[in-house]
């Protein structure tokens, strides 16, 4: 006697802390989309995650995180860049920026050397160490980035990116902020 198919399954998704979270709002606030709460506590997670990731990279290859927003401002220009324009890009004052580059200098991160255009100017060049310290740093975030997406197929890796930029357009619109308080 055969044995009838079995029918297809879809796998069940794994839960996770979030689903456990919803389901022990729902009851106290019986308003609450379980959707919306669980889309927003996930995303406020993995930004916890992903700053967790973040912060023991900068651990592991020591570096301050204004150091690494230096060097990553910095690598971001193509690897030089003058002080006016990392003082813009960091949105600080030039003497801070100064005093960043004097400790990034001292590590061997960095060097500055004057414009080959106007003697007047300075140019702020990335090293080798520089580069392999911010690259380093760089990939660990990646590779966990990418764990992390790895987990869905492609396409669902566009649609994720699609969806995400529609949130974040509204929410830079400003257009439906309300301000709370006085």
């Amino acid at each position: 006697m055969a044995t009838p198919p079995e029918e297809p399954r879809t796998p069940r998704e794994p839960r996770d802390w979030t689903d456990d979270h919803v389901a022990r709002w729902q009851p106290v606030l019986p308003g609450l989309d379980p959707v919306v709460e669980g889309a927003v506590t996930r995303m406020k997670k993995l930004s916890v995650h992903l700053r967790r990731v973040r912060e023991q990279s900068l651990v592991d290859f020591d570096l301050e995180r204004h150091e690494f927003d230096t060097l990553h401002k910095i690598a971001g220009r193509g690897g030089s860049a003058a002080p006016s324009e990392l003082a813009q890009d960091l949105d600080l004052a030039p003497a801070s920026v100064s005093g960043r580059l004097d400790a990034l200098e001292k590590r061997g991160f960095v060097r500055r050397t004057q414009s080959t255009t106007d003697r007047r100017r300075v140019v702020v060049e990335l090293t080798a160490a520089g580069r392999e310290t911010w690259l380093g740093a760089m990939d660990v975030l990646g590779h966990e980035e990418e764990r992390l997406l790895g987990v869905l197929a492609p396409e669902e890796r566009v649609l994720l990116n699609d969806l995400l930029r529609r949130v974040m357009a509204e929410a830079e619109s400003g257009e439906n902020v309300r301000h709370w308080g006085g």
